[in-house]
């Protein structure tokens, strides 16, 4: 199948698929369409013709492993056999619970969710039910989901900065009713002033402060760890629940996930994408106080047909036996040094043919901010919401040509990444295409 009846699918979908998509995120603004994919093979996409992509979209995040990987396809391969029973709980769920209890600093109880949006949800509701207050914290430029508690100022237009001023609540959907937005506060990302402000204005109504502990939805925007000890010790006094969405953090910089990475434990936190390799699943963890707050100890509601899977607790069980083998994350071949290959390379590229960019990752997730001054890290939403979209777009485009796949959105700054599957010559052979590309880029 070429590029043209690739698009002639598409034309064909949008007569029973919104836009022809299952999704507004899987819509590639470089490609002006989803990427239309057959299968998928350890570190590549497979296109319907046949032609393989080297992969740095991995599912939006979720394949850590690569795709087709030998355990995760046993563990579905286990559930079948079972006759995918779901309903009645099997012994694997307490076992991966027990899993992730051990890994997971702030993990003591473990409740099983289908998605990150529903884990949010469930989290805010169970932070307002321990508590008994309304309001809850967020940051600009995190995203948490795409329900009405969460839903504003993940990608909001440039503005002005003033270091300790609270950001202007800005729903990111149609549909928001206004009353909604009443719940939220939202902070500038880094900005302990802004924060240590809302809580002397707030602080007895906010239930809880959330945030992506590293703001990979925004790209790859860490956080400054006395600010985030801070912010520790700020919700600690107040009595807040400290939440961190680490759907996408989770697993990147090692199996004690982002939390370990900085040393801050929070009272709740929320995994999913990696932790089952690409099969839907979601996780609730935090301290038994507030965990006991869900129905049927407590009164805060959760529950739902698919939740806890044997699909996705199988695999996630596959996933973590994974991960903690030897050498996955350290090492010659680990996953921190293959980033560090990789993020090196792509500078060096950049520099040779000229071309501003900053390339800014965490583990093997990053961001390409093309325009921005190579040298300065951003460290805030705004710091980056300037970037050249369109340069990003032309360079993806120029590297799909040359059988590299990234996805860029359009309009959100957005995020790649790679896994276990991409070793050190598929790293090589992937910036030899790039630079190839770059060349591209030069003469188009």
């Amino acid at each position: 199948m070429t590029q043209t009846d690739s698009a002639a699918h598409f034309a064909a979908a949008r007569e029973v698929l919104p836009a022809g998509i299952s999704g507004a995120a899987r819509e590639n603004a470089a490609l002006g369409q989803a990427m239309l994919a057959a299968s998928g093979d350890g570190p590549y996409i497979i296109a319907p013709d046949g032609r393989r992509y080297l992969d740095y979209f991995s599912g939006f995040g979720s394949v850590i492993l690569g795709y087709d990987h030998a355990g995760v396809r046993a563990a579905i391969e286990q559930a079948l056999d079972m006759g995918i029973i779901h309903g009645p709980e099997t012994v694997y769920q307490e076992r991966l619970a027990r899993r992730l209890v051990g890994l997971v600093p702030s993990a003591e109880m473990v409740r099983f969710a289908n998605s990150g949006s529903e884990a949010t949800m469930a989290a805010i509701r169970l932070a307002r039910a321990h508590t008994g207050r309304t309001k809850i914290l967020k940051f600009e430029g995190h995203f948490h989901g795409i329900h009405e508690h969460v839903l504003y100022n993940t990608h909001p237009e440039p503005r002005s900065v003033t270091p300790g001023e609270m950001v202007a609540t800005s729903a990111d959907s149609a549909g928001i009713p206004p009353a909604f937005a009443d719940a939220v506060l939202v902070a500038p990302w880094n900005d302990l002033a802004a924060l240590s402000r809302a809580f002397e204005r707030h602080g007895s109504d906010i239930a809880a402060v959330i945030m992506e502990p590293i703001n990979y939805n925004a790209g790859a925007l860490l956080a400054d760890s006395d600010y985030l000890r801070a912010v520790r010790e700020i919700t600690r006094d107040h009595g807040s629940v400290l939440i961190f969405d680490e759907v996408l953090s989770g697993f990147r910089t090692g199996t004690d996930c982002a939390q370990g990475f900085y040393g801050v434990t929070p009272d709740v936190t929320l995994l999913g994408k990696a932790v089952a390799n690409g099969v839907p699943l979601a996780v609730i963890a935090g301290r038994r106080e507030v965990m006991s707050g869900l129905a049927p100890l407590g009164q805060s509601a959760h529950s739902g047909t698919y939740s806890g899977h044997i699909f996705g607790v199988l695999a996630a069980l596959a996933t973590l036996d994974a991960l903690e083998s030897p050498g996955v994350y350290d090492g010659e071949t680990g996953l921190m040094s293959m980033s560090e290959r990789f993020y090196s390379g792509l500078r060096e590229i950049f520099e040779h043919r000229d071309i501003r960019c900053r390339v800014q990752g965490v583990g093997p997730r990053f961001a390409l901010y093309f325009g921005l001054d190579p040298d300065v890290e951003p460290r805030a939403y705004q710091d980056i919401a300037g970037h050249d979209s369109d340069t990003l777009k032309r360079f993806a485009r120029a590297c799909y040509a040359r059988g590299v796949y990234f996805h860029v959105y359009d309009v959100v700054v957005g995020h790649h990444g790679f896994g276990a599957a991409h070793d050190a010559e598929v790293i090589d052979e992937t910036l030899d295409r790039v630079d190839a590309a770059c060349v591209d880029l030069a003469a188009d």
